[in-house]
């Protein structure tokens, strides 16, 4: 299954996202036709149970297509349907079909079958037409629930540094569609931990692609009578771009790998450290064997570079995960020090759900 969603993910984007789409669709247009070739090979419901139009598909098979949609810099919802779907089937709701989104950063308050407040950086939010997120306290109990952004009182609009819609919705007594208890097994940080899952993914695929554009620029541009990929400097960068782009690679596959119905969340974190460390390294080493051609308009390279010191941040910067990372290890001593590296499959990782990261 996951070499048959990789080869139909590619070939799909590779065909449709291509840079000049992707620059049109920072301008605010919806991408429509992307949408519904997702849609028409079954890649938005991959991850959901047949009855509902899915295949069932693992997080380690669903790797893939977050990769590839980083890759592409695919500009639609892809991953947040994928995330917000699997949650909707783990708290019994159910999967949906249609331009769905998640929302992390909530003070939504449930009152009956209705809520108020706020869902802030919402991926796509003025396009959505439904979105999942979470209410309620420790104290209440957490609650799934699945709104439509078109009962919003106000979409406030906003974009990340790489154009990608990243909106504010206000509700004023809205009616819920759905909504269901979170599973007990499930930390209210379920959202937030998974988001980081998947734009670790993305990342990595970004700097997959970011990878083949520079080494194939040093191979052709030439300087002094010979490609500056001949010179020890640039070779030196590009080894190091090589070791970055490995390593991200290896360790979103990993967190992938170890989820199931649950996150694993200590991988999920060491995943956004290593790969928000790989994009601020690749970043500034494509730009440096680039020169001013890659901060062009016209030339595809800074589309990889904003979205990757843009997703490097959402859903926790590195910052916020080294520090949740280096607080459990040193909590677990030194008795608990291997066990942590060698079984981090078995570790409880408790991600505060108060934080904004």
């Amino acid at each position: 299954m996951r070499e048959l969603f990789e080869s139909t993910i590619e070939r799909l984007l590779a065909d449709i996202a291509t840079p000049e789409y992707v620059r049109a669709a920072e301008s605010g247009n919806w991408s429509t036709d992307l949408w519904r070739a997702l849609e028409d090979n079954g890649i938005l419901l991959a991850g959901a149970p047949e009855q509902a139009g899915g295949a069932e598909a693992s997080w380690p098979d669903l790797f893939v297509i977050a990769r590839a949609a980083g890759r592409h810099a695919a500009p639609v919802p892809l991953v947040e349907m994928l995330l917000g779907n699997w949650l909707l089937e783990r708290s019994g709701i159910g999967a949906r079909s249609g331009i769905l989104t998640i929302a992390v950063d909530s003070s939504l308050e449930w009152t009956g079958d209705r809520v108020s407040g706020e869902l802030r950086q919402v991926p796509w939010g003025r396009h959505a037409e439904l979105v999942v997120a979470l209410t309620g306290n420790e104290k209440t109990g957490y609650r799934v629930v699945l709104l439509e952004p078109a009962t919003a009182e106000a979409v406030v609009p906003g974009t990340n540094i790489a154009g990608e819609p990243r909106d504010t919705l206000r509700f004023s007594s809205a009616p819920l569609m759905a909504s269901a208890a979170l599973p007990e097994d499930l930390p209210a940080s379920v959202l937030l931990t998974g988001g980081a899952m998947l734009r670790s993914a993305q990342i990595a695929g970004a700097l997959a692609a970011l990878m083949e554009l520079t080494s194939g620029y040093a191979a052709e541009r030439k300087q002094f009578g010979r490609p500056i990929a001949a010179f020890q400097a640039i070779q030196q960068q590009l080894a190091v771009l090589a070791e970055q782009t490995a390593a991200a690679s290896v360790a979103a596959e990993a967190a992938f790998a170890e989820s199931d119905s649950r996150l694993a969340a200590l991988c999920i974190a060491v995943a956004k450290i290593s790969t928000s460390d790989a994009a601020s390294q690749g970043a500034s080493i494509g730009h440096s064997v680039h020169g001013a051609i890659g901060f062009t308009q016209e030339y595809s390279l800074q589309l990889l570079t904003r979205r990757l010191w843009a997703w490097r941040s959402e859903f926790g910067s590195s910052t916020f995960w080294s520090r949740l990372l280096g607080e459990y290890a040193c909590a677990a001593g030194d008795r608990g020090f291997w066990p942590l590296v060698t079984h981090p499959q078995q570790q409880e990782l408790a991600v505060p759900q108060g934080l904004h990261p």
